[in-house]
């Protein structure tokens, strides 16, 4: 059932078929946890969670390999929670640690566990970039039993002193392949050599090769080998497809795949589109919105928060379909996602499965589709066979082509559910529909839609704009003009400014300089001075001064 590495090197030639159906309740867990997996309908426990849960909740150094979407979060994160129950976390000291390459697969991480930690009265967070550091550093001060986080913003954390590992007794990897394949293999190693020595230490990606061996070698200590799916990551409710293309019909095919989103047979389904670049996303999540199809973009050149509430619309279902690059490879689990589809092929067949890998999750059925063009085919066949996967080729065109591609057209609509779509210009822009706040007003104010002050309301405020007609003054309904000698006639005041405001500075009749106010006042035109008494405005003062 387990190999175990010897002198840090793999041994997988003596492995055994790894355990599959075995319910939770048999392996040994704490009640609030399984009362928590019983409430979500979980009972059964994925390969991978079956073979290293036990050694993980024994405390041993395990390394477990499986496909992504194989149900790795629960498979450390439950023996996990299991080891720290009853223990406290000092502020900036968490206890255990589990890294990941990926803000998302960070929030997800956190969310994925949440209610199992809340069961437990854990607390775990999530720290990572392109987010306010300010909420993060509280709730280290507050304290933390379980950290997830990406490599650089818990450097950053450490430098700034708010965090230390000292006190980390469990370190996980997860996604430690992607990890190196980013360059965070430096971050990761001066990470680990920070958590407490002889601690436990977990590692689970979806491949244990390159720089994943250095850390093995330095950090593990004879560590159990589970592997599930280990060499090709098959998945049998998942079908792989070349679609061979001509480049005048790319887009298009592109755009009518997405169109399958327009009728009420997909309307819970969520599709994927990969591409290599940012600007392609971009370009590519414009061509289909001026179609009127319901895309979104999403890339590291976005901002947490945008990125954030592309995932939210592509979960809820507001924008069912997802033009993404590489970061979105890992980290996103979104129920519902039948098809990926390849617009751009990836670099390499560990990308290709990573992708492929946000479809036909947990036991779900899945499409993965890639658009090739003819000087690609040999690339694509190459790809296919380094990913271990067989792939079936079709020749595919645009629905209502006609002619000779009208066969191409029909394969298309068979397999993926396409639909012909509008020309871009034919129908309005797909835009967000904009959310509505609700008014709330405010006890003494009122809200915005009927603010009433003491003064009144913006509809009816200090007399109404329309008529603004206070004691104290006409609204600009009513507002005084300007006389022929560019001063403002006189305003109906009362005591608190009339045309004869005594002993004061006058009222605006006196600053119009069209009557007097109470003998001191001009407009502005002929502006008044006070008097050395302060009392009111003399315009002969300095001319008095001067004498």
């Amino acid at each position: 059932m387990t190999a175990v590495l010897d002198n840090g090197v793999l041994d997988t030639e003596n492995e055994a078929q790894e355990p599959a159906g075995v319910p939770f309740t048999a392996l040994e867990l704490p009640k609030p946890l399984l009362e928590v997996l019983t409430e979500a309908g979980v009972t059964t426990a994925f390969p991978i969670q079956a073979a290293t849960i036990p050694d993980a909740l024994a405390g041993r150094d395990v390394l477990g390999r499986g496909r992504t979407g194989s149900g790795k979060t629960l498979a450390f994160g439950l023996p996990t929670l299991a080891r720290l129950e009853g223990l406290r976390a000092r502020p900036h000291k968490p206890l255990a640690l589990v890294l990941v390459p990926t803000r998302e697969l960070a929030m997800q991480v956190e969310d994925s566990l949440r209610p199992y930690a809340r069961a437990m009265r854990l607390r775990i967070r999530s720290v990572f970039g392109g987010a306010p550091m300010r909420k993060q550093i509280d709730a280290l001060r507050y304290g933390v039993e379980l950290l997830v986080a990406t490599p650089g913003r818990l450097s950053d954390l450490i430098e700034r002193g708010e965090c230390e590992l000292g006190d980390v007794d469990i370190a996980i990897l997860d996604e430690a392949d992607q990890m190196c394949d980013m360059g965070f293999l430096p971050h990761v190693c001066e990470l680990m050599e920070q958590v407490a020595e002889g601690g436990q230490r977990l590692l689970f990606s979806a491949t244990l090769d390159g720089a994943v061996d250095e850390i093995v070698t330095k950090f593990m200590s004879e560590p159990v080998l589970h592997e599930v799916d280990p060499h090709a990551g098959v998945v049998s409710t998942m079908s792989h497809h070349l679609l061979l293309v001509t480049p005048q019909h790319k887009a298009r095919v592109a755009a009518q795949i997405a169109g399958r989103h327009t009728g009420e047979q997909l309307a819970d389904a969520r599709s994927i589109f990969f591409v290599r670049t940012q600007m392609a996303a971009d370009r590519v999540t414009e061509q289909l919105r001026e179609r009127g199809l319901p895309a979104a973009a999403l890339h590291g050149g976005m901002t947490q928060v945008a990125r954030t509430k592309t995932l939210e619309d592509f979960k809820e279902g507001r924008t069912p379909v997802l033009i993404a690059t590489d970061v979105a490879a890992r980290g996103i689990h979104v129920d519902g996602v039948d098809l990926v589809v390849h617009i751009d092929p990836p670099r390499d067949s560990k990308d290709y499965l990573h992708r492929a890998g946000r479809t036909a999750r947990a036991g779900q059925a899945g499409i993965v589709a890639s658009l090739i063009l003819p000087k690609q085919t040999r690339q694509a066949e190459r790809l296919m066979r380094d990913a271990g996967v067989e792939a079936e080729s079709l020749d595919v065109a645009p629905i209502g082509a006609g002619g000779r591609w009208e066969k191409g057209g029909d394969a298309l609509a068979g397999l993926t559910g396409a639909q012909e779509v509008p020309e871009a210009g034919d129908v309005p822009v797909f835009t967000l529909p904009v959310r509505e706040r609700e008014s709330r007003g405010r006890q003494g104010r009122g809200g915005y839609g009927d603010r009433r002050e003491r003064s009144g309301g913006y509809g009816e405020r200090r007399g109404g704009y329309g008529d603004r007609n206070r004691e104290s003054g006409g609204g600009y309904g009513d507002r005084p003009r300007r006389d022929d000698r560019g001063n403002y006639a006189k305003r109906d005041r009362d005591e608190r400014g009339g045309a004869a405001r005594q002993g004061g500075r006058g009222g605006y009749e006196g600053r119009g300089g069209s009557g007097a106010s109470g003998g001191h006042g001009g407009g502005y035109g002929d502006r008044p001075r006070r008097d050395e008494r302060g009392g009111g405005y003399n315009r002969d003062r300095f001319a008095q001064r001067s004498n």
